[in-house]
């Protein structure tokens, strides 16, 4: 359904792109790419027009051509500017897709947030009179589903199919990973998982079992299995724990707070981070969860992914576009505990961000001193040395004491260190 209208429509915009495209842009990557934590659209502030211009039909219809076409190539800054300019993020082409609607079913996080901001009506129907949300859930966009949840899109909006975006999500999914995230993210924001399908009268449940679906059966199965929760917010916490992502979407369908703090100040999602939980960590993520909430002891969920390395949970908590400034109580960024312990893969991934590599922290410490100071020289702290190095870290900063990194690894023997910080020298 909207594979066809997207097909034709994008292979329009590609025509026109090569025409005469000459602007350079900042086109993020499509559902799946790797994302870098830096500072988005929903963090900045709207820019309006300095003063508001009425424009002729003809101008007006221009613009919103043109933020269509933007929006099929996810050029963000580009369709920004269309909007200062006048375009109508809620405006449609002759297939009844407007820039709006093209982000929610290409799974264009930064672009969706930005029109949600200018406007965007997310009771916008397609021509399959299909909200946002229905066509996130076809496509698999837990994040966008999410986002849209937040938003308080109706949930159990029907097109012209009979069906709901659970439907979508389990008839036109392909069952894996991507659709389990949706299929629970709609559970937890409250869709109903026993309306069948308008036209055939098929429950959710017999759908995902009929097309082998278990992962997708077992998330329905506990949710038509719910019964009462009466402590919401601990059964998040304690899913989170746990991982029970399934039992985390209960929670949460049943009112449980994503904030909500445990004896520690711990919130789920760093509960969740603290104890290496993916699939429960995404989930909290797709439906807003803080990256940056501090418990008792100055971490966030953010910081832990440092101290544990587990890099898929980087992933998960990047799309949340995490502070990566805030310190611990160390005063360090996550690539110094990171280093400490040896997080080759970590340190390989972190440093692809905007962090800074070259913090010091309040012990006089930056990522490279920490990784020869305690480290035991060996390969793992070799080679994230190299990785170091060669992101940007300066060997000359010394620690307190005015040791540079080489100096601590001659005096502790760590012979392969130092040959490694020589060559950079």
């Amino acid at each position: 359904m909207i594979r066809a209208i997207a097909v034709a429509a994008a292979s329009l915009v590609l025509v026109a792109a090569c025409a005469g495209q000459s602007e350079n842009g900042e086109p993020a990557p499509a559902s799946g790419g790797t994302r870098t934590a830096r500072p988005t659209d929903r963090q900045e502030q709207p820019t309006r027009p300095q003063e508001t211009t009425v424009l002729s039909d003809e101008r007006q219809a221009e613009l919103d051509s043109r933020l269509i076409e933007a929006a099929w190539d996810n050029h963000v800054s580009r369709v920004r500017r269309l909007i200062e300019d006048g375009a109508d993020v809620n405006a449609k082409d002759d297939t009844e897709q407007s820039a709006y609607l093209v982000a929610t079913s290409e799974g264009y996080d930064d672009l969706l947030d930005l029109t949600l901001r200018h406007g965007a009506d997310v009771t916008s129907l397609d021509s399959f009179d299909g909200t946002g949300l229905i066509r996130a859930a076809e496509r698999g966009h837990a994040g966008v589903v999410g986002r849209l949840i937040q938003a308080d899109i109706d949930v159990n909006h029907v097109n012209n199919l009979g069906w709901t975006a659970l439907h979508e999500a389990i008839v036109l999914g392909d069952g894996s990973g991507r659709y389990v995230d949706t299929v629970r993210t709609l559970v937890a924001g409250g869709a109903d998982v026993r309306l069948p399908s308008a036209q055939d009268g098929v429950a959710p449940i017999d759908h995902a079992t009929r097309k082998g679906y278990d992962a997708v059966a077992e998330t329905l199965r506990a949710a038509l299995d719910e019964r009462p929760i009466a402590r919401p917010d601990q059964a998040l916490l304690d899913a989170a724990a746990s991982g029970d992502a399934d039992r985390a979407a209960l929670a949460i369908r049943a009112g449980a707070e994503l904030e909500v703090g445990d004896e520690r100040g711990r919130t789920p999602l760093l509960v969740a981070v603290t104890n290496d939980r993916i699939d429960v960590a995404r989930l909290l993520v797709a439906l807003g969860a803080d990256p940056d909430a501090l418990d008792d002891q100055h971490d966030t969920p953010w910081l832990v992914t440092g101290v544990t390395g587990s890099v898929p949970m980087l992933e998960a908590l990047l799309s949340a576009d995490p502070d990566l400034s805030i310190r611990n109580r160390y005063g360090g960024l996550s690539a110094i505990p990171a280093s400490e312990r040896g997080h080759v893969e970590y340190v390989r991934r972190v440093v692809r961000t905007d962090i800074d590599i070259n913090h010091v922290n309040d012990l006089g410490w930056t990522a490279l001193l920490e990784a020869v100071i305690l480290g035991d020289g060996s390969r793992p702290y070799q080679e994230i040395v190299r990785i170091l190095l060669a992101a940007g870290a300066d060997p000359a900063i010394a620690d307190g004491d005015g040791v540079t990194a080489l100096q601590h690894a001659e005096s502790s023997g760590q012979d392969g260190v130092a040959n490694v910080l020589r060559d950079a020298s």
